[in-house]
Formats: C-alpha cells, structure tokens, sequence
C-alpha cells in the first residue's frame, strides 16, 4: 500500500487500551484481554511492537493487520485443528473462547536463523552444536534450510522476562505437559507449520519458522489461541530471491518485525542498552510492511478504518455490548 495513505494514522496508534466497564483484566505484551463470566475472552490487538523482550514502540494499523492476518490463517487452517475464535466485532478484535493456556510456547523452524537469544544461529554462532534437543552439524550457514522443520519450545515468559529454552524431553521431565498432551500439540504445530508452508508458496513466500500458543478449552479439547502465522509470530522470506541472497550471504529478503529488530540491534545491544528513538518515518515504513504482507499473504486488500474515529472509540463502540456478560 501507498506509503501516503498511511501518513493520517501515524499519530492514531494504539499504544494501549483500556476499559474499566470490562472486569478480569489481562495484559499480554500486544494484547489486552478481558475474560467474561460467560467463559469468553474479548482480546484486543494493540499496536504495540515487542522485540528483545520489552515494548519498542507503537506502529500505526499493526494490530488490525495482526488480528486479520491471524483471521485468515485460523480460516485456512480449521481443519487442522480447532481454533479459539467465536466472533469478530471490530478489526482489532476478536471474541474467543476462554483456555487454559499451556505454559510453554511451540516454536518450528526450518533454517538456521534469528537473532533473539532463544534462536537456533545465535546459538550456533556461540558454539553450541545440540539445541532443543536436535543435534546440529559443523559448517552450516546463516539462513540455511534444514533438513525438516524442528520444534523448538521455550518458556511463556511475561513482559521484561527472557523465554527460555525447553527440549520436548525436557518438557515432560519437568512435568509441564503430559507425553500425551505433549505428542498432539508437536503433531498440530507440525501440521500447520505444513498447511502454512504450503499456501505461503503459492504467494511467493517461505514461511521460514513461527510461534504457536495453545490452551485447552472447558471440555478438554487442545486448542490454538492468539495468533497465527503474523507477521509478529512468524519470519517470511520472498522465495523468488532467497537462493541467491543466500549464496551471497546476504540476508533475505523479508517483510515481518525482523525489520525493526534489526535495525535497533544495529544501533545498540538491546539487551543492554536504551533503545533509542525510532524515527517518525521508519515507524510508518513499518507499518507499510505490516498492512503489506496482510495483503501479500491473504491476496486481499487492506481494508483502511475512517481516518477521522479515534480507533479506542470505536473499539469501545464494537465491544460495549459485552460489558457486564
């Protein structure tokens, strides 16, 4: 999309949200959610931007591109496995089912990428040669293709906390999910890692790893939650110019948060550092790349909200209907 028919939503972002109407209040580090007593959950995308485990900034339009991307790919992927989804009362929205939300985060991976501390090339960069429980050989390079795609789990950890590693062994020595429990969440991630793979290729895309989240709901059953396949979830790359950046030992070409991640690790160690100012222009190329791999990856137009509400009105107008259920 034009980068000028993004310019009057800059200073419109969603940076946080609140409604006092709504009881049982939780924050999550993109969305704000409200548990009712009917066993729903009214989940709120902000436009947050979480990266070295603190919020960076807020990039215009971000958690409506989020919520519909993720509307997209829970649609493709239904068959698959069950998803928490019930209604959709405003872009930025979504009314789901309540979960009891498992305590580990299922990462697959299918190259030798990254540059968080929980990614698999900064850990081969240091040395290690077994991570998650998976050998790796000498010699491989940055952003190289496995073998098949992995499952990498870590922690769930809050807001200015560090996920951690997990192996699936040490899932279960640990006691954090059953074998049981643990081998259906592995066979779902890997089946929607392949759904997902599969229809990102017939838009020019490599789905090159992503996060998944699942709870199980009041009858028992292993759901998906959050949010699936994003932009903020996942890392694309442009298929038609990967092989020869890589033979280049270039980086991808690519249009997910790696964008910003890369250019604050650029300035400081985010780790350690203060993270400096983003400037105005970048946050709205930004948002560019979110509203354009919404419409790289659905094949379907971005739908713009009236420039002239301010979206926390309108997201309270959408979801007053709920207050007190």
């Amino acid at each position: 999309m034009d980068l000028e028919k993004l310019r009057p939503y800059l200073n419109a972002t969603i940076a946080s949200i609140s409604f006092p109407q709504f009881k049982n209040h939780y924050q999550g580090k993109i969305r704000e959610n409200y548990d009712l007593a009917d066993g729903r959950r009214v989940i709120i995308a902000t436009d947050r931007l979480s990266a070295f485990d603190i919020i960076l900034t807020s990039i215009p339009l971000k958690g409506q591109a989020l919520t519909q991307t993720a509307r997209y790919w829970f649609d493709a992927t239904a068959d698959i496995c069950p998803n928490h989804v019930l209604e959709y009362p405003d872009p930025n929205v979504v009314v789901a089912k309540k979960l009891d939300m498992l305590p580990i985060e299922i990462v697959v991976r299918d190259y030798l990428t990254g540059n968080t501390g929980t990614s698999i090339l900064t850990m081969y960069k240091k040395g290690q040669r077994e991570m998650y429980g998976v050998k790796f050989p000498d010699g491989m390079r940055d952003n190289q293709k496995l073998p098949h795609p992995i499952i990498t789990p870590t922690t769930k950890a809050g807001i200015g906390d560090h996920d951690e590693p997990l192996s699936l062994k040490r899932i279960v020595e640990k006691g954090l999910l059953s074998q049981k429990l643990l081998d259906q969440v592995s066979e779902y991630a890997l089946a929607l890692f392949a759904r997902g793979q599969e229809i990102a290729k017939k838009r020019g895309l490599i789905l090159v790893d992503t996060k998944y989240e699942f709870g199980v709901d009041s009858s028992g059953v292993l759901t998906i939650a959050d949010e699936i396949h994003t932009p903020d979830s996942s890392r694309y790359w442009l298929e038609s110019s990967y092989q020869e950046c890589f033979e280049k030992g270039t980086s991808p070409e690519s249009f997910d948060k790696d964008v910003v991640r890369k250019w604050v690790a650029a300035q400081c160690d985010p780790y350690k550092d203060p993270i400096p100012v983003i400037p105005a222009e970048f946050i709205l190329k930004t948002s560019q790349v979110y509203v354009g791999a919404f419409e790289k990856i659905t094949g379907t137009a971005f739908a713009l909200p009236d420039a002239g509400e301010d979206p926390k009105a309108r997201i309270e107008r959408h979801i007053s209907r709920y207050a007190g259920v």
